[in-house]
């Protein structure tokens, strides 16, 4: 196989206004709401410089500023840790810091998750880019974004991240028409829909919030009008793109059958935030302890 252009920069919307979570959301970020002890947007990021993207470009909006001072030093905090000799915590305020190269660039209007990726043009020029949202974080022992570069690397064209979901739940979510690849989990795709009636889904594949695009999208995207909810579709300029090879190389789809947290939902933040906390080393026994005990008192 033709072996294509290595990928390293990463795109990261981030300016929704995170109404789901209102009043939390009113004046802090939604990206910053903590997952156990550190904001979903570090998992996000650190995601990114796992599969070899340091570069690291964050599309923003009105507000959210804290997610730039995250990344940024903060002397005055490192200093006072620095004379209590609390070495741990310095180090952990210094790890978001020092995670990768960060940029920034407002989406001045609300117009759609297309509209943010076309912000990012300038920045990322011809070189096909991930693009990360935020309200997904992909636990770091399965490696999709990895996977994705790696076949987009060996493929060519646009890579999204496909998982399989139960048929009342497809209109939730962008879904993918798919054939199969000599890769059993890596699919072609031939037609996408965003949220459609299970009645008209072509499939139970969903789109979840992991893309490595070839720069054509960019193109497709300034021609694209407003489709559902009178927002600019990435789903739509990605339909434009497996509809004819020739614009921007086929799109496939890794279909990934690993631990994924939603946090984009209230239900979902919350056992998220369970099950990470189970799973940590430092926190996990007393809270397993603790939650086993809960639910024998509540049952």
């Amino acid at each position: 196989m033709t072996q294509h252009p290595r990928i390293s920069k990463a795109v990261i919307p981030a300016a929704g206004l995170g109404t789901r979570f209102l009043p939390a959301t009113k004046a802090t970020p939604k990206e910053m709401l903590p997952v156990v002890d550190k904001p979903a947007i570090q998992y996000v990021v650190e995601e990114a410089v796992a599969a070899g993207l340091d570069d690291v470009l964050m599309v923003t909006g009105r507000n959210k500023r804290p997610l730039e001072d995250h990344f940024d030093r903060n002397y005055e905090l490192e200093s006072a840790l620095q004379k209590k000799g609390d070495a741990g915590r310095l180090a952990k305020v210094q790890e978001s810091s020092d995670l990768a190269t960060m940029h920034y660039v407002r989406q001045g209007d609300p117009k759609g998750l297309g509209h943010a990726v076309l912000c990012a043009a300038p920045h990322v020029g011809e070189e096909p880019f991930a693009v990360l949202l935020g309200d997904d974080l992909i636990d770091p022992r399965d490696p999709l974004l990895q996977r994705m570069v790696e076949v987009q690397e060996q493929r060519g064209g646009s890579v999204i991240a496909l998982m399989e979901v139960a048929p009342e739940q497809i209109h939730l979510y962008g879904c993918a028409a798919v054939e199969t690849t000599e890769d059993s989990d890596v699919v072609q795709v031939s037609g996408l829909v965003e949220k459609p009636d299970p009645a008209d889904a072509p499939s139970n594949y969903a789109i979840i919030g992991r893309y490595v695009l070839d720069p054509h999208i960019f193109d497709i995207l300034r021609r694209t009008e407003p489709g559902r909810g009178g927002e600019i579709q990435l789903t739509d300029a990605l339909q434009r793109l497996a509809e004819d090879e020739k614009i921007g190389g086929p799109v496939h789809g890794v279909v990934f059958k690993g631990r994924r947290y939603d946090t984009g939902d209230r239900g979902d933040y919350l056992r998220a935030i369970v099950r990470l906390a189970c799973e940590r080393e430092d926190l996990g026994p007393d809270f397993r302890t603790w939650l086993r005990s809960y639910v024998a008192e509540e049952m």
